[in-house]
């Protein structure tokens, strides 16, 4: 697994070492300047499409399948955050320029084991309502034959095959945009829209508050977690039981009951179990999932020692209660201003449930 990033992606990009840490993306930045003025440099070749696992919404496409097309390729993984929020505005660039030369292809590279499962991705791929081409690239051919180490990651190609723009993680929208009309009129199409997509987005793809994001991703299996703060922290691949200091600072956090904590997820033993988080971001979110495939996992979540409220997410209703149905992100945390230092807690009442990753928004 690669270990190099660099800062300035990493910051707002889901590294492979890393999902979700983010440089503010100002919504409110001025507009880009038309397509005309955009300078692109080749940048080479794209590499080759080879080593899906699978195929949605297409058969396979190579680059000479392509040609002629001007394409986005769109690196991702489905439980990244920083790639969710980017997804509204790759929907509507595949729907409006679609008719005007334009294919977006999305190569699925995964994060956690789960997300290799190609009836997982499938699953994601209809809820998220994408309807363009993706290759499932679960073995990291794709991705290493770009050399790619970002999720989201996003290549522009020209008609002639050619790497003319890329964008590493989220924001520059308007850019990312007029590089797409820039290399369709190249490409001979007279009737590109020079207005600019606007999109409505909801839950998880709704762009993060940055200027109140104070909390990085946290994961919770060994393989790369930190802050953990359960007395004598983790004991690797054995079931053991932890607790929490009587108080936390912020970005800290601790498991409390029976947990096997493993490279990936830790797992719950024993139904009651919890995990706390001192936190400082308007969204909390938790890569989660049962323990055994088709099973239900019920829990509740409370901030500052009290129902949600008003600050429930989208997967909690307003006294906290939820369920862990499938393994996925799930928004447990949107609160209204104003954003100051929390303590999030989540209670499991059923065993065997798998947590993966703190993400923030």
């Amino acid at each position: 697994m690669k270990t190099h990033r660099l800062l300035l992606t990493a910051i707002l990009s889901c590294a492979i070492t890393a999902c979700s840490d983010g440089l503010a993306y100002n919504a409110n930045a001025p507009r880009q300047p038309a397509p005309g003025s955009v300078h692109l440099e080749a940048e080479g070749d794209m590499p080759s499409l080879d080593g899906a696992v699978t195929w949605l919404n297409s058969p396979p496409l190579s680059p000479a399948d392509l040609r002629g097309k001007v394409v986005v390729i769109d690196f991702w993984t489905y439980t990244c955050v920083n790639w969710r929020r980017t997804l509204p505005y790759v929907r509507a660039w595949a729907n409006t320029y679609r008719t005007q030369g334009l294919i977006v292809i999305g190569v699925h590279t995964p994060e956690f084991d789960f997300e290799k499962g190609r009836d997982n991705v499938r699953q994601a791929v209809t809820e998220m309502g994408i309807d363009y081409p993706v290759a499932v690239d679960s073995k990291q051919r794709i991705w290493n034959a770009f050399g790619n180490e970002y999720w989201p990651a996003l290549y522009f190609v020209d008609a002639q095959g050619r790497i003319r723009h890329h964008q590493f993680g989220e924001g520059n929208y308007d850019k990312s945009e007029r590089v797409i009309q820039r290399l369709l009129a190249e490409a001979g199409s007279n009737s590109v829209n020079r207005d600019l997509v606007s999109v409505d987005p909801r839950g998880l793809e709704v762009a993060a508050d940055w200027l109140d994001l104070r909390s990085p991703e946290t994961y919770v299996g060994y393989g790369r977690a930190r802050n953990l703060v359960s007395p004598g922290g983790a004991v690797r691949g054995t079931g053991s039981t932890y607790a929490a200091p009587s108080r936390l600072e912020v970005n800290e956090w601790a498991l409390l009951g029976n947990w096997t904590v493993d490279n990936e997820p830790a797992l719950l033993n024993k139904a009651d179990g919890r995990l706390v988080y001192r936190f400082h971001a308007r969204d909390l979110n938790l890569v989660m999932s049962p323990g055994m495939p088709g099973s239900l996992v019920r829990f509740r979540v409370t901030i500052d020692k009290q129902p949600p409220g008003l600050a429930h997410g989208t997967d909690v209703d307003d006294m906290g209660y939820g369920t862990v149905s499938e393994p996925r992100t799930y928004q447990l945390i949107r609160q209204p201003q104003p954003i100051i230092d929390r303590d999030f807690e989540i209670e499991f009442l059923d065993p065997t449930v798998k947590v993966f990753d703190f993400t923030f928004g």
